[in-house]
């Protein structure tokens, strides 16, 4: 890997808020405890989002607060006492907490933005009940698919297990969805999703030191509450391969490997077992497995803190012609170390990412130092694309509207999400 400057270097902002390229520039379109159109606030710890087509050109975003246990509301969507529960129907939260006085404070926003004006037109609670809503990821049919990133079984404050993925159909009204865990894609510490539009199998993170990398075959693809087949990912030949890079031997940047993939039993138990059961069977070993995107044909994925520097990683996965079914032995997968950090000035543990219109990755950083939004071309080379000027919290969420034109991003601790603007399309004309 190399870097480069993609855009040119970053200006400082006067706001001291967040640094961009010449000829960029942010706007704020949300911010923690902000009354939304449902009369509740806005959400604390905004992360994972996707944004989806609506009517008349406008973007649908649909935001992740990964809020954590917690006594009382302060973070939630209801005020720090529950002050605003009763403006929703309960019977649509997912976990209202033991004795239905405490429900769990993550879940999802919806926030409809019309990019010609850069304006908000309207922003409410779309999930509800649920916890650490960490990353996730877009279907092609239209929802977003939300995780919680903790494995918790029912307890003296929850009244249900958590560690499930949930569904939120991309919709333009005010309206809470039906908050129904999947629990045929496993009960782990669930970062995000990525589904092959082609094949319609779904591949997952767990955020774990010593995680898995999952897939789920629906019996019926898009419908996912229907079950399937949850799998974890084995490097064909190299049985429990550790691809840390923590000891060696290392495995170099550009090595690939062809995959299998096993089965995975007794995924609903909110144990946080899987993942060495998963090992001891032959699957593979991630570092922290975070974001992860289909783009490309491929399925990108990071690993916080893998790599000789624990700096982080950036895999690729290029499905098979035969993907989920009996064709794959004699074609299979390939899994390939994409990009890995030598050093903090290259990309300081990779989180959140996507892929840009024109093809290149943009990486959240959440790593312990200065965090950057961080661009990689489909040839290695790594970029700044922008600097959260104002404090050291973790950036997420990064997605870019359908037309192209707005770059969605979110400063986690600060409780702020960002469109930024500027000129992406001369990077299109030059890629």
């Amino acid at each position: 890997s190399t870097v480069s400057e993609r855009f040119g270097p970053l200006v400082k902002d006067p706001e001291g808020l967040f640094d961009l390229p010449e000829g960029f520039s942010y706007r704020i379109i949300s911010r923690f405890r902000d009354t939304m159109d449902d009369g509740l606030f806005v959400p604390h710890r905004p992360d994972g989002m996707a944004t989806f087509p609506g009517r008349n050109g406008r973007t649908i975003l649909i935001i992740n607060h990964e809020v954590n246990p917690a006594k009382g509301g302060a973070e939630s969507a209801f005020g720090k006492d529950y002050e605003l529960l009763h403006k929703i129907d309960q019977e649509k939260i997912y976990d209202r907490g033991a004795g239905g006085r405490n429900p769990a404070q993550g879940g999802t926003t919806t926030l409809i933005y019309d990019t010609e004006k850069q304006q908000v037109v309207r922003h409410y609670l779309s999930l509800a009940g649920t916890l650490r809503n960490c990353a996730g990821g877009p279907t092609p049919w239209n929802s977003w698919l939300s995780c919680e990133e903790i494995v918790l079984p029912a307890n003296k404050i929850y009244a249900k297990p958590h560690g499930y993925v949930f569904e939120v159909p991309a919709s333009e009204e005010i309206a809470l969805v039906d908050a129904v865990p999947i629990k045929a894609m496993g009960c782990f510490n669930h970062e995000a999703v990525a589904v092959d539009p082609a094949s319609g199998i779904l591949y997952m993170t767990e955020d774990e030191s010593k995680g898995l990398l999952y897939r789920y075959i629906p019996d019926t693809p898009g419908e996912l509450l229907r079950g399937g087949r949850l799998q974890a990912l084995s490097i064909r030949d190299h049985k429990s391969l550790d691809t840390r890079n923590w000891r060696e031997p290392y495995l170099e940047e550009g090595t690939s490997f062809e995959v299998d993939w096993i089965d995975v039993e007794n995924y609903e138990e909110p144990n946080n077992e899987l993942r060495f059961r998963g090992f001891e069977t032959g699957a593979a070993r991630f570092a922290r497995a975070e974001g992860m995107w289909f783009g490309n044909r491929e399925v990108y994925f990071a690993c916080t803190n893998g790599g000789k520097k624990r700096l982080g990683q950036i895999w690729r996965y290029t499905p098979g012609p035969g993907e989920g079914t009996s064709d794959e032995k004699k074609q299979p997968g390939r899994l390939e170390l994409f990009v890995e950090s030598k050093g903090s000035h290259m990309m300081e543990h990779a989180d959140n990412l996507t892929v840009a219109p024109w093809g290149d990755l943009i990486v959240c950083e959440d790593g312990t130092d200065d965090q950057y939004l961080v661009g990689v071309t489909p040839e290695g080379s790594i970029y700044k694309l922008g600097l959260n000027a104002n404090s050291t919290s973790e950036l997420a969420g990064a997605v870019f509207s359908p037309d192209g034109s707005t770059l969605f991003m979110n400063i986690q601790h600060d409780g702020l999400t960002l469109a930024i603007t500027g000129p992406w399309d001369q990077q299109v004309e030059n890629s």
